[in-house]
């Protein structure tokens, strides 16, 4: 049996933990630049508020309803979403944290327990430890989990909890379960379906396993056998190293000045590669793209991007941030207002399998030496704590953030205080 625990509103959920008075109110979260919303409690939902509104369009509709507004706060979410996934840990070792907001667990070998009591247990210390109410749905496969997971969600908000065993339970759920909402089918494939009179899940179930293979491919099909109850789907504890490493932002405020654009792209090159080092790999070629505002018709248009192959492939600060500046001085144009910068390093593979040279590798054991050392600074004393020269220290272009609550669990100097 797996469980699918996904936490309720997480983003609007961490910023009631420590202002209680939200608790009830309409809350929205923004996007990077206080843009669109993308976060939404449940009386957001119930004002009218749609997912993807952008803020400037709606503020007289925030006002009107007392809606709290905030800026996207990472650092924030992130330690919240980490303590949750640790106290799930204690109910189980076999655990996989699916995003920031979800994980699975497999309690296939809990024969001996109540495993509705179990998952209630499991939601009521969530809650009392971290202050972030989360659902649970339970069944034989994943995909079942995350449909147990809608059902606990819509039809279950006092208890949290719902368990899909019986052939009654099971055909109840996927016959209320719209085919969109099944875990896999994304927009073309519903589209598809139901052109083919396939709507809900249940029907789905119903469908030809070759029909479905031949145009639905091999994802479909397992989908399919997930939905009847064979799982197809396991455990993943160890995620997979990721292919292709992305760090980009747009701007607080249109950047000309050559100097800012370059404080930025380095800020972004060490960013991926301390992202390169955490799952130790390396990356052998780096691209470095910049870009204007499409939206303001006013400006000149400008848009390009250079990719450098890397001599030898490498997860070092410096030598990534050196290769990303190359390429910035390539694509930099003069009189344009730019809106966004980014890098993407790909080509990635495990560190201990690069091919060096007799002239590498005393300059990569150092190198790795120095990094390591850079890393254990900054995990102990803050992040950026020894940074590259050019990453620079005012960060003009940083990202607009004028909601922003405080960081009340990563940062001494913003800890919540109470007056007595």
């Amino acid at each position: 049996m797996f469980a699918l625990v996904d936490c309720n509103n997480f983003y609007a959920s961490c910023e009631r933990v420590f202002n209680p008075k939200m608790e009830g109110k309409p809350i929205v979260v923004l996007s990077n630049n206080d843009g669109c919303v993308i976060a939404r409690s449940n009386e957001a939902k119930a004002v009218g508020v749609p997912m993807g509104a952008p803020a400037f369009e709606y503020e007289e509709m925030f006002a009107k309803n007392k809606v709290q507004v905030f800026s996207s706060n990472y650092a924030l979410y992130g330690d919240m979403s980490d303590r949750v996934m640790q106290v799930l840990s204690r109910f189980t070792p076999e655990i996989e944290i699916y995003s920031i907001d979800e994980a699975f667990l497999d309690l296939t070998t809990f024969t001996l327990y109540d495993i509705e009591k179990y998952c209630a247990n499991i939601r009521n210390t969530v809650k009392q430890e971290t202050g972030i109410p989360v659902s649970i749905g339970i069944a034989p496969t994943k995909t079942l989990a995350k449909l147990a997971n809608k059902y606990a969600k819509k039809r279950k908000k006092d208890i949290g909890v719902h368990l899909l065993r019986t052939t009654e339970q099971l055909k109840e759920a996927l016959t209320n379960s719209e085919i969109g909402d099944v875990w896999g089918i994304g927009g073309q494939y519903t589209k598809f379906l139901k052109k083919h009179n396939i709507n809900t899940a249940f029907d789905f179930t119903l469908a030809n396993e070759q029909w479905v293979r031949k145009n639905l491919n091999v994802t479909g099909l397992k989908t399919l056998k997930e939905l009847k109850g064979t799982p197809c789907y396991h455990l993943e504890q160890t995620p997979p190293a990721k292919k292709g490493i992305c760090t980009s932002r747009s701007f607080g405020a249109l950047v000309k000045d050559y100097g800012l654009l370059e404080e930025s792209v380095a800020t972004f090159a060490s960013r991926c590669s301390e992202k390169l080092r955490k799952q130790h790999s390396v990356a052998s070629v780096l691209q470095v793209f910049v870009h204007t505002n499409p939206f303001r018709e006013q400006d000149a248009q400008y848009f390009n991007s250079k990719s450098i192959t890397l001599p030898v492939p490498t997860n070092v600060s410096f030598e990534l941030a050196k290769a990303a500046i190359m390429g910035l001085k390539i694509i930099y144009r003069k009189g344009y207002n730019f809106k966004k910068a980014g890098v993407i390093v790909t080509g990635i593979v495990p560190e201990q399998s690069v091919q060096l040279n007799i002239f590498e590798n005393p300059k990569f054991a150092k190198n790795k030496s120095v990094m390591q050392s850079i890393d254990k600074i900054n995990r102990t004393m803050g992040r950026d704590k020894v940074r590259l020269s050019v990453m620079g220290f005012d960060r003009k272009w940083k990202l607009r953030q004028e909601k922003k609550s405080p960081c009340y669990t990563t940062r001494w100097s913003e800890l919540l205080t109470i007056t007595v």
